[in-house]
């Protein structure tokens, strides 16, 4: 059974930074495209960036210039790398795959940033 899990979320000052993770067992990211979506309370949850199996990556205008998603492929993770984060970053944030006609989710890192 695929299992995703995402670390790293926290409680952080506007401006600060964080840095997500994402650990995969049973899929290899290197062979597929994986994104990161944060859900606030009461918000539909929202794409905020995705790497493809060639590297290719792509992110919102809501975070691009902020956010960098990269993987380390011998690791089998994924990161999220959060800059000049904002309070209207907070949210749950997961991690997505999908193989096969399969989503798979993990379980989610809360990001908290104060004002």
């Amino acid at each position: 059974q695929v299992q995703l899990v995402e670390s790293g979320g926290g409680l952080v000052q506007a401006g600060g930074s964080l840095r997500l993770s994402c650990a995969a067992s049973r899929i290899i990211f290197a062979s597929n495209a994986v994104a990161w979506y944060r859900q606030a309370p009461g918000k539909r949850r929202e794409l905020v960036a995705t790497i493809t199996s060639s590297g290719t990556t792509n992110y919102p205008d809501s975070v691009k210039g902020r956010f960098t998603i990269s993987r380390d492929n011998a690791k089998n993770t994924v990161f999220l790398q959060m800059n000049s984060l904002k309070p209207e970053d907070t949210a749950t944030y997961y991690c997505y795959v999908k193989q096969h006609d399969f989503d798979y989710w993990g379980q989610g890192t809360q990001v908290t940033v104060s004002s």
